[in-house]
C-alpha cells in the first residue's frame, strides 16, 4: 500500500487517526455514542458514518473531515511519548499480564476438573 493518505480507504484512516489518538475502539466508539461493533465496521469499510458522526469523529481525533473521507489535509502525527506515559503503558501491561496468568490458571482448573470427572 501506497503512503499517502489518499490511498488509504475511509476505514484505514480512521484506523490510523484512532491509533494515533491512543485511544481503543470502546474508548472511541463510547465518546462517539455508538456500539464498538459500529465503529469495527467502519474501520473494515464495511458501513460508513453519517455525517454528524463523522464531524464528530474528525473531532475527537482532531483530524479534518475531509482529512478521513479522502485523505487530503494533515494526516494525524504521533507524538513521541513522555516517560511518565511509558510508565502508565508498564504499569497497565503489568497489571494486564496478572490478569491473563490468573485467566489461565482458572482455565487449567476448570480443565482438570472436567478430566477428573
Amino acid at each position: 500500500m501506497s503512503s499517502k493518505s489518499s490511498d488509504y480507504t475511509l476505514g484505514e484512516r480512521i484506523c490510523k487517526a484512532r491509533d494515533v489518538s491512543g485511544l481503543s475502539t470502546a474508548q472511541l466508539a463510547r465518546r462517539l455514542g455508538i456500539k464498538t461493533s459500529t465503529l469495527h465496521s467502519w474501520e473494515s469499510d464495511r458501513s460508513e458514518p453519517r455525517s454528524n458522526k463523522l464531524v464528530l469523529l474528525a473531532g475527537l481525533l482532531n483530524v479534518s473531515p475531509t482529512w478521513l473521507l479522502v485523505g487530503r489535509g494533515t494526516p494525524p502525527v504521533m507524538d513521541e511519548p513522555a516517560s511518565a506515559d511509558l510508565d502508565g503503558v508498564r504499569v497497565a501491561l503489568d497489571r494486564l499480564q496478572r490478569q491473563a496468568q490468573g485467566l489461565a490458571d482458572e482455565i487449567a482448573a476448570l480443565q482438570e476438573r472436567l478430566n477428573g470427572s
